[in-house]
C-alpha cells in the first residue's frame, strides 16, 4: 500500500505555516476546530469568484482574526467596505465572537498553485479539452517565473466510461527536497459525468518575487566587487 501524507502538512514548519494558529484544551479543541471549517466553508461557498487560495485563522479568548489571501480584493472590499462589513457580520453571528478581516492581494494568481487548480477545474466543468486546459496554465505559470509544473486531472476525463489519468509536467519538481518551495493546490470539477479531481503542484525558485520586484540589475549591484590581484614582476 502507498502511504502518502499530504504536500501541505508535509511541509509545515518549513516552507509552510499553520493556517490556524491558536491554543485550546482538550475541552474546547473539538468546537474550536469545526468552527475553523464553519467560517472558511462560508467564506469559500460566499466568495468563490474573488480567487481565495488561502484563508489564515488565528484566535484569542475573544476574538477572532481571519487573514484572507486573495487576487480579487475588490470583491471582498465592496463600495465604501460594505462588503467586508457585511462578511464581518456574518462571521461574528456565525461564530458568536469578534471578528477582525484582514486583505492579502495576490499579485500573481497564475503562480498559485490552489487558483490555478480552481481555474482548471472550472474550464473542466465547461467541457474543455483536457490537456489543452492544464498545458496552457503550464506555460503561463512557467512564463512567469516558476521553476516547474505538475498537474494531475483524474476521473471520467471527456466523458469516457472508464476513469484515467491525465499527467502534464514542466520544468522540474522536487516533491522530496522539503526546502523547495512549493505550493500546491487542489479542486474538484463537478461535470454532469462526475467529479473530476485537480492536483496542481508549483515549484516556486528561490528569490523569484525579489528578483520582479527589484529587477535583474539590483542583485547585480549588490554581488561584492571581486579586488584584481596584483602580481609584482
Amino acid at each position: 500500500m502507498g502511504q502518502k501524507v499530504h504536500p501541505t502538512s508535509f511541509r509545515i514548519g518549513i516552507t509552510e505555516e499553520w493556517r490556524s494558529r491558536w491554543y485550546a484544551d482538550k475541552k474546547s479543541f473539538g468546537g474550536l476546530l469545526v468552527e475553523d471549517f464553519k467560517i472558511r466553508r462560508h467564506i469559500k461557498k460566499n466568495y468563490q469568484f474573488a480567487g481565495i487560495p488561502k484563508i489564515e485563522l488565528e484566535r484569542n479568548r475573544e476574538q477572532v482574526k481571519v487573514i484572507l489571501h486573495t487576487a480579487r480584493p475588490g470583491i471582498i472590499i465592496g463600495r465604501k467596505g460594505a462588503e467586508v462589513d457585511k462578511l464581518r457580520d456574518e462571521l461574528e453571528g456565525l461564530t458568536g465572537r469578534t471578528v477582525t478581516i484582514n486583505i492579502k492581494e495576490i499579485k500573481r494568481p497564475e503562480l498559485s498553485a490552489q487558483l490555478v487548480a480552481e481555474e482548471i477545474a472550472q474550464q473542466l466543468e465547461k467541457r474543455a479539452s483536457t490537456r489543452r486546459v492544464t498545458k496552457k496554465a503550464i506555460e503561463v505559470a512557467m512564463s512567469l517565473g516558476a521553476a516547474g509544473v505538475k498537474v494531475v486531472a483524474k476521473g471520467r476525463l471527456g466523458g469516457s466510461e472508464m476513469r484515467r489519468i491525465e499527467r502534464q509536467t514542466g520544468g522540474s519538481i522536487p516533491l522530496h527536497t522539503l526546502q523547495a518551495n512549493i505550493d500546491y493546490g487542489f479542486a474538484t470539477a463537478a461535470t454532469t459525468y462526475g467529479s473530476i479531481g485537480v492536483k496542481t503542484w508549483i515549484y516556486k525558485r528561490e528569490g523569484t518575487d525579489k528578483e520582479t520586484e527589484d529587477g535583474p540589475d539590483a542583485q547585480k549591484s549588490q554581488a561584492p566587487k571581486r579586488a584584481k590581484a596584483r602580481f609584482k614582476r
